[in-house]
């Protein structure tokens, strides 16, 4: 006897505040529906030599060696970290939050020589500490995650890639959260490879990871005794698809691929700066509203994500219970803390197509309602009218 099948996919629709994925514009999600061709036909060709000529725009590089790996974001993490690390490889990771300690995990499986460097969750790393441990270990990479989505923390990387070349060094970014919400600059900052991921602020769903690899991380790769640790991400054969001969390597997710195609035109559309501007003064308009409710931040304000926004949670308060609320009451999905801040902390996105007035409104507001409804005594409407008053002024 057969078991009856499960109903069709239809899935509720949510406001995504969470640390990702995020929204995702209609056009995107229209994209994902076109008719799929051959992952060598000439039409797919085509739509790959655009999206890595936008994705050059994105992370403002001239790299030649820029594409979309088929993954997540922590696939992106694994290509830069793979590609450039040979077994006995010195690497330095700075771990401030889970994916610095997961780039320093991966690091390891790849047989580097891992030396951690520390701080607590929420804090950021003083380029003098990246000094001296270039000057003590002499790493053959740097690996610091720009972007931390664990605890909403920003790390300056200018001064650091200098410090890092000055030794010798290259160094490795994680802007899987970073980008198209804020300013990331490749070739500005002297980035010699850096990762995303589809589903932050480019607005796209799970499943591709953007990288770029400098001329100095191409001479690294090119000068390896060893083969790469993975097969799949092994850029020498890769990138032989993506340009060059179009050598099969695996069947790409096309229709993924059309979707980041539609993604990046939007942004692009939007402008890089408009969109770095957008994020930049929603962020306030939420900051207003969620300091009214009574919640402080977790990172100093100089290194505070507006992207990611990791917010304590009031003594007294559930955790599981008020996110529950908001989901089940508001289909508003924000998220909660990891690793030491596991139920300490709220991390609220405000990514891409997500980040807009009517979401900041609606999460606050919500907030508001499920605070007071688990015994908080913030005052009513004083969320709203703040960032009434934000929006304003």
């Amino acid at each position: 006897m057969t078991s009856p099948l499960p109903p069709l996919v239809t899935p509720p629709s949510r406001i995504l505040m969470g640390p990702g994925p995020s929204d995702v514009d209609p056009r995107v999600l229209a994209a994902l529906c076109a008719p799929t061709v051959g992952h060598l036909d000439p039409y797919f060709l085509k739509i790959m030599d655009e999206l890595q000529g936008m994705l050059r725009q994105v992370f403002r590089t001239q790299n030649r060696l820029t594409l979309a790996v088929s993954g997540t974001g922590s696939a992106g993490m694994e290509t830069c970290v793979a590609n450039l690390i040979e077994p006995g490889d010195k690497m330095v990771v700075g771990v401030n939050g889970v994916f610095g300690g997961r780039m320093a995990d991966v690091a390891a499986r790849c047989g580097a020589e891992v030396i951690k460097i520390e701080r607590p969750f929420g804090e950021v790393f003083d380029p003098a500490e990246i000094e001296a441990a270039m000057k003590t270990h002499r790493p053959k990479v740097v690996g610091l995650v720009n972007a931390e989505t664990s605890t909403g923390a920003y790390q300056p990387m200018p001064e650091i890639a200098k410090i890092v070349h000055a030794q010798g060094g290259l160094i490795v970014m994680d802007c899987v959260t970073s980008l198209a919400g804020m300013p990331v600059e490749i070739d500005g900052w002297d980035i010699d490879a850096a990762y995303s991921g589809t589903q932050k602020c480019l607005s796209c769903p799970p499943g591709l990871a953007p990288v770029t690899f400098g001329d100095r991380a191409v001479a690294a790769l090119d000068a390896r005794k060893t083969k790469v640790q993975s097969w799949y991400l092994d850029l020498q054969m890769v990138k032989e698809y993506w340009g060059g001969s179009r050598a099969y390597h695996h069947t790409a997710p096309i229709n993924m691929n059309y979707a980041l195609h539609a993604a990046l035109r939007c942004v692009l559309e939007e402008g890089l700066e408009q969109r770095w501007a957008r994020h930049a003064k929603l962020h306030q308009v939420l900051r207003a509203g969620l300091e009214a409710l009574g919640l402080s931040y977790v990172v100093a304000e100089p290194y505070r994500l507006p992207m990611l926004n990791s917010v304590r949670i009031p003594d007294g308060i559930d955790d599981a219970k008020v996110r529950s609320l908001l989901l089940q009451e508001f289909g508003l999905e924000i998220g909660g803390g990891l690793g030491p801040m596991k139920g300490k902390v709220w991390r609220i996105g405000l990514m891409g197509a997500a980040c807009t007035p009517k979401n900041v409104v609606t999460c606050v507001s919500a907030l508001e309602y499920a605070l007071r409804k688990n015994g908080n005594n913030v005052t009513p409407g004083a969320g709203p009218a703040a960032v009434t008053a934000a929006l304003l002024a």
